[in-house]
């Protein structure tokens, strides 16, 4: 299980890295949409107006804790499987959904104080990754993602910190179903005649695992949609929304359908490399841990 934890964290890392421009830019649309006339043009002015560091405004967050969580999401699965003896399809799907349904305890707070950051107004681009140095007469409120985490604890109390839980768990419980059960069929749809998808090569490991990864998001997009939305509700003095319900019907009102699918091709760009990087780093560590525990065994 402890490598189960280290691979997670392993492969959480190097998604962070990969993924957080796109998850930045996604963010915008998904909450922003009116300054943005799509995915490129949101990228170009971005960088335009705050750098290129802005575009990863908000990583702090995810940085600290995406590692942390991917060593859950990875622990409880590989245990998951392990202690109820779970094969196939089925046993990925419910293993998937255990530790996703876990992992949301964690994810919900680290992913409002993310969202915070991305969408608030700026006057100066970061000086650095982490945290931004504001100027006088800036707009923004928050300094960094743990300036963010604060001020809302401070503002809201606990309860504050954990907004957009219910929705996130709602997203991600089915989601990581999606994502292992996704990974696992991929990963043998791809293993050559005569041999074992435990064998596949790096290239089609990146395959699976970008396949994998962006059909479970694109499954629940619009979910993901509403969440975003409701946890950046709150950036201004007055919040829009009372509710999941409420966010749904203003933003079907305001937008129609169109509005649930709002910044997926950033979604769709971002979640092929994220979930590549990911789950090959996972799977190539725990290969490497099982081939020295034989080894050892055999010493």
């Amino acid at each position: 299980m402890a490598f189960d934890f280290f691979a997670g964290c392993l492969g959480g890392l190097a998604g962070v890295v990969v993924g957080h421009p796109f998850d930045t830019v996604k963010v915008r649309l998904q909450t922003q949409s009116h300054h943005y006339r799509g995915v490129a043009n949101c990228f170009i002015t971005i960088v335009h107006k705050e750098g290129f560091l802005g575009l990863f405004r908000g990583m702090a967050s995810p940085m600290a804790g995406l590692g942390f969580i991917n060593a859950i999401i990875f622990g409880v699965q590989g245990e998951t499987v392990r202690r109820f003896k779970l094969t196939g399809l089925k046993g990925e799907c419910i293993a998937g959904a255990l530790s996703g349904a876990v992992q949301s305890i964690i994810c919900g707070p680290m992913e409002l104080a993310k969202t915070r950051v991305q969408v608030q107004g700026i006057d100066k681009a970061y000086k650095h990754i982490f945290f931004h140095t504001i100027g006088e007469g800036s707009s923004s409120n928050y300094y960094g993602s743990f300036d963010c985490m604060a001020k809302i604890y401070k503002t809201n109390g606990l309860k504050g910190c954990f907004r957009g839980l219910g929705i996130t768990f709602l997203r991600d419980t089915p989601a990581f179903s999606l994502y292992f059960g996704s990974f696992y069929m991929f990963c043998n749809w791809l293993t050559p005649q005569g041999s074992s998808p435990h064998e596949l090569s790096a290239g089609r490991l990146l395959i699976a695992g970008g396949l994998g990864g962006t059909f479970s998001w694109v499954v629940l997009y619009p979910i993901d949609v509403i969440k975003s939305k409701f946890q950046a509700d709150g950036v201004g003095p007055k919040p829009n929304y009372n509710g999941y319900i409420d966010c749904v019907q203003k933003t079907y009102k305001s937008e129609g359908l169109h509005g649930f699918g709002r910044g997926m091709l950033a979604t769709i760009l971002r979640a092929f490399p994220v979930n590549a990087a990911t789950l090959t780093v996972v799977t190539i560590t725990l290969r490497f841990a099982n081939t020295r525990d034989s080894q050892l065994e055999i010493a």
